[in-house]
Order: C-alpha cells, then sequence, then structure tokens
C-alpha cells in the first residue's frame, strides 16, 4: 500500500508511488486479460514496422496504416522508397500529419540504411537514433517489437498511465520510462510497452477514463474514478474566480 505522511504520499519503491506487490498485480492483471499483445500498427517486416513507427509521431495508428496499405504495396524496402525520393513518397503520406517532413526523414533514412546498413534495421538503440525521423521513442518500439528487447517505449497513453495510476510518475518522458524500468519485474518487460499503452488508448484514456471497465482500478492510485453512469454535463461558462479554500 501506499505510504501516507500527512497527507502527502511517499514513494514506495524506485521512484513509484505504489508498492512492488502493487506494481506486480497491475501487471498480472494485465498480462492475464491481453496474454499476447500486438501492436495496432500493421507491418511484416522490421522496415515496416520501423517506417510505420517513425510515421506514427502526432498521428493515429490508423491514419498510418491507412498511408501504410498504399505505400507498401509499391514501395516496403529502403532501397525502393529511396528510389521514390521525396516527392515520389508524399503522395502516399498525405493523409496523415506532417507529412512534408516525414516524406523527407522517411526518404533519408532509408539512403542511410541502404548506405551504412546495408538496407537492414540496426538492432542497437545508438545506430536506430542515428537515423533520420527516429528518435528515443522510435527506437524503443522497434528494439522491442522487431527484436525482443526489454525496452519500454514512452508515448502520450503510457505517460499518462504511468502518472494517472501512480505506478511511475515524472514530469518528463525520460522520467516515466526510468521509473518503468525500474519498478517492473522481469517476467513482464518484454510486453510492458504493449500492456501500458494499450490500456491508456482504450481503457485509460485521457477526457473519460473508462474506470468501471478497468481491471486495475482497485488499484490505481488516481482519483475520483469515473462513475459507471455519468450524465453528460451541462456547458456552463465560468465567470467568477473560486475562493481560496473551494474544491
Amino acid at each position: 500500500m501506499i505510504t501516507m505522511t500527512g497527507t502527502r504520499k511517499t514513494r514506495a519503491t524506485d521512484g513509484s508511488l505504489l508498492s512492488p506487490q502493487r506494481c506486480r498485480a497491475i501487471f498480472s492483471r494485465l498480462r492475464a486479460a491481453n496474454p499476447a499483445p500486438k501492436s495496432d500498427l500493421n507491418y511484416s517486416t522490421p522496415f515496416e514496422l520501423l517506417t510505420a513507427v517513425m510515421l506514427s509521431a502526432h498521428t493515429t495508428d490508423k491514419s498510418v496504416n491507412g498511408a501504410t496499405a498504399r505505400l507498401f504495396p509499391a514501395a516496403n524496402t529502403p532501397a525502393q522508397i529511396a528510389a521514390l525520393g521525396v516527392e515520389g513518397v508524399k503522395p502516399y503520406l498525405k493523409t496523415i500529419g506532417l507529412y512534408n517532413a516525414k516524406a523527407a526523414n522517411l526518404v533519408a533514412l532509408c539512403r542511410q540504411l541502404v548506405q551504412l546498413h546495408g538496407a537492414e534495421v540496426p538492432r542497437d538503440r545508438e545506430a536506430l537514433e542515428a537515423l533520420p525521423g527516429v528518435g528515443r521513442k522510435t527506437a524503443n518500439v522497434v528494439l522491442n517489437i522487431a527484436f525482443g528487447h526489454e525496452t519500454i517505449a514512452v508515448d502520450t497513453h503510457i505517460f499518462r498511465v504511468g502518472n494517472r495510476t501512480g505506478l511511475a510518475p515524472g514530469k518528463t518522458p525520460a522520467k516515466v520510462e526510468q521509473v518503468l524500468n525500474a519498478v517492473t519485474p522481469r517476467e513482464f518487460r518484454r510486453h510492458a510497452h504493449h500492456w501500458l499503452l494499450l490500456h491508456g488508448r482504450y481503457v485509460c484514456q485521457a477526457r473519460m477514463p473508462r474506470c468501471p471497465e478497468c481491471v486495475i482500478r482497485d488499484l490505481c492510485d488516481h482519483e475520483p474514478k469515473t462513475p459507471a453512469k455519468q450524465a453528460r454535463p451541462a456547458r456552463v461558462t465560468v465567470t467568477a474566480r473560486r475562493g481560496p479554500g473551494a474544491r
């Protein structure tokens, strides 16, 4: 349980607000609910995965899947996409956000893969993060899904779940990742990224978390819980400031 000092919570283990027992119980339940989690992105090779993850920044997976469904039948290797060039790639990506910059990054990434890596996706973080358009989050996803590394990529969903539940509080994705790496039991590390991401995307949603359906509701540090039946609130324009003691 969380230790309380007055009204303040003390961190129970390695930066988490939860005890090791609660951390383990959270992952146990997420695993039981989804024993073999899979990415929502469509791909068939490590290169297709790298491409899809890189394109997914600031864009929904559904939009990326629509774009790659058009792109991959025409070009799904580094050499083929490099041959298309930036202007040749843009029409395939027009339905996703920031497509101009992403087209340029994708072509530059493909050229670098051909020139430096024999058209193969590298299996180490340093080489991945040196590729155009590839940051730590993308590298973590590729290392985890394509190559089985026990990495945890912190996106907006995992950042929210980590902070909201108390499992891994942090003001930056890097801090949340650090805490998750410290508190996630080894047996759950392989799929921790997917369990937390999917939980944030479909249950622990930003505006209206689906607490009544949540398998870790009693282990979560978030208050208040969303009631099972909640009336849609009326639109109210607040014109007066609350007093200092108001809640």
